[in-house]
C-alpha cells in the first residue's frame, strides 16, 4: 500500500513540476541549457512527491485512527457532534465574512470555519459529562439501566482465554456449580480472534473453541455473561489487565493458566481453576485398595509399567512392563500430589 501511495506522489510531483514549465517560455525560457534545467526540475519534483507523499496522508491517516480507536464512545460522538456543531457556525459566519474584499475575504471564512469546527469538538469533549446530563434531563437522552450489583456469595468472575479455550467451565456452569456473573473481557474475545485466525492448525482451532464456549455459555441461562468493554490501554500486558479487571470487580478470576494463578493469587485475589476442580473431584485412593488397569505404555523407570483410570490419573505399576497391552488387577501403594495432578503407584496384586 505504501508503495503505491509514493507511486502516486512521485505522478503529483511530476504534475506540478510540468506546470510549471508548461506554456509559453515557462520558468527556465529557451536558454541552451534549458532542457537540461527542465528535466532536473521534472526529477527533482519526482522525488520530492515521491517522499514526502507519505508524510501527507498515510502518516496523518494513521495517528488519526489511533486517535480515534483511543477515544471512548461518549468522546467519540461529542467530538463529531461539536465538530459538525463548529462547521455550521462557521459557514454562516462565511456568508457576512466573505463580504469583505480581496485576500481577507477568501481566507478569512475558511480559517473561522476551521477554528470553529476544531474548537467545538475540543470543547464538546471536555464538557461531555455535562452535556450528557442535560440531554437526559430534558429526554434527549435515556440512560441505559445498569445491571444490578452481584449479590454476596455471587460474584462477577473475571473468565481468561486459558479456560475458555479449554471448554469445561461451560459444562460445570451448565451442571450449576458456579455462582454469580461470568465476565469475559474485550481483551480476551480479541485473543481468541487473534489465536482463531492463526495459520497454524492447532492454535486456529483452540482459538475457535474458546470462542464457541463464549457463544455456548451466552445460551444458557444458568449464568448470566457479560462483556466487559474496559480496554486499560495503560497496561500492556493481557494477564495483567485481567488481575486488574477482577481487582475493581469482586476480585475473582476464573483461569487454568499456572502462572497467573499464582500472580491473581500473590495480589489477593480469589482464583477458580477449573484443573484444582478437576483434581479434587476424582475419587480418593488409598494404599491397599485393589483396582483393574490396563497397561498401555512403559514407564520411565525399567520394568514400571504406565496405565490410566478412566478420569486420567496416570497410576505407574512396578514391574508392570511386562504386562504390555494387557488389563490387569493392581493394588495401590502410594498416591503422589504433584502440580500437574495426581499419580498412584501400584504393584500387580498376586492371583
Amino acid at each position: 500500500m505504501i508503495r503505491i501511495i509514493r507511486l502516486l506522489g512521485a505522478a503529483l510531483g511530476l504534475l506540478i513540476g510540468l506546470s510549471f514549465v508548461a506554456g509559453g517560455d515557462g520558468i527556465f525560457g529557451q536558454g541552451a541549457y534549458a532542457g537540461a534545467l527542465i528535466a532536473v526540475w521534472l526529477v527533482a519534483w519526482v522525488v520530492v512527491g515521491f517522499a514526502i507523499i507519505p508524510y501527507l496522508t498515510v502518516v496523518p491517516a494513521a495517528w488519526l485512527i489511533r486517535w480515534v480507536q483511543e477515544l471512548s464512545t461518549a468522546e467519540f460522538v461529542t467530538a463529531v457532534l461539536g465538530l459538525l456543531l463548529g462547521l455550521l457556525m462557521g459557514l454562516l459566519l462565511g456568508f457576512p465574512l466573505a463580504a469583505f474584499g480581496g485576500p481577507l475575504g477568501t481566507w478569512l471564512p475558511i480559517g473561522v470555519t476551521i477554528a470553529l469546527g476544531l474548537g467545538m469538538a475540543g470543547l464538546t469533549v471536555a464538557k461531555r459529562h455535562d452535556l450528557i446530563v442535560a440531554a437526559e434531563a430534558v429526554g434527549i437522552l435515556r440512560r441505559p439501566e445498569e445491571a444490578a450489583p452481584a449479590a454476596p456469595g455471587e460474584p462477577r468472575v473475571v473468565v481468561d482465554t486459558s479456560a475458555l479455550i479449554d471448554g469445561r467451565i461451560a459444562d460445570i456452569a451448565e451442571a450449576g456449580f458456579v455462582q454469580g456473573t461470568l465476565v469475559v473481557p474485550r481483551v480476551v474475545l480479541e485473543e481468541l480472534q487473534r489465536i482463531a485466525d492463526s495459520p497454524d492448525t492447532m492454535r486456529r482451532a483452540r482459538g475457535r473453541r474458546g470462542l464457541e464456549i463464549v457463544a455456548r455459555l451466552q445460551k444458557e441461562d444458568r449464568v448470566p455473561v457479560e462483556i466487559a468493554d474496559e480496554m486499560l490501554p495503560e497496561i500492556a500486558e493481557v494477564d495483567a489487565k485481567l488481575v486488574a479487571l477482577a481487582r475493581a470487580r469482586s476480585g475473582v478470576i476464573l483461569t487454568n493458566d499456572f502462572n497467573l494463578n499464582r500472580v491473581a493469587e500473590i495480589q489477593g485475589l480469589r482464583v477458580m481453576n477449573v484443573n484444582s476442580l478437576a483434581n479434587a473431584m476424582k475419587p480418593a485412593l488409598l494404599p491397599g485398595e485393589e483396582l483393574r488397569v490396563r497397561i498401555i505404555q512403559e514407564g520411565k523407570e525399567a520394568g514400571q509399567g504406565v496405565g490410566f483410570l478412566d478420569d486420567g490419573t496416570m497410576i505407574v505399576v512396578e514391574g508392570g512392563a511386562r504386562q504390555l497391552d494387557r488389563e490387569i488387577g493392581v493394588v495401590v501403594t502410594r498416591v503422589l500430589q504433584t502440580v500437574a495432578g495426581r499419580m498412584i503407584f501400584a504393584q500387580p496384586r498376586g492371583e
